[in-house]
């Protein structure tokens, strides 16, 4: 059973950063884990992902440049970056793990999710 547990959201003033983290049961192998996010009123937005086979990773135009994704595979734990926050980066984040198939940023593809951690920056 894959568990997902993320952490790490705050109220933060924009231009400002945060770290999320998402405590996984398996954090190896022939999977993609990728995060996203939601704002109220909006559909799930895909904002990066990490191929855990050779640690590859791609991001949403939205947050490039200003998100990272990273791992610790002795923590089982996959982080999230966040720089130069704005305020539209306002949202729930969630991580997400498939069973097989090609790294996307289309939820439809993930079959395992966290409950979520809240972002929220104010301007």
């Amino acid at each position: 059973q894959v568990q997902l547990v993320e952490s790490g959201g705050n109220s933060v003033q924009a231009g400002g950063s945060l770290r999320l983290s998402c405590a996984a049961s398996i954090i190896y192998g022939r999977y993609c884990m990728a995060w996203f996010r939601q704002a109220p009123g909006k559909e799930r937005e895909g904002v990066g992902v990490m191929y855990l086979i050779d640690g590859s990773t791609g991001y949403g135009d939205s947050v490039k440049g200003r998100f990272t994704i990273s791992r610790d595979n002795a923590k089982n734990t996959l982080y999230l970056q966040m720089n130069t926050l704005k305020p539209e980066d306002t949202a729930m984040y969630y991580c997400a793990r498939n069973w097989f198939g090609t790294c996307t940023l289309r939820q439809s593809d993930y079959n395992y999710w966290g409950q979520g951690t809240q972002v929220t920056v104010s301007s």
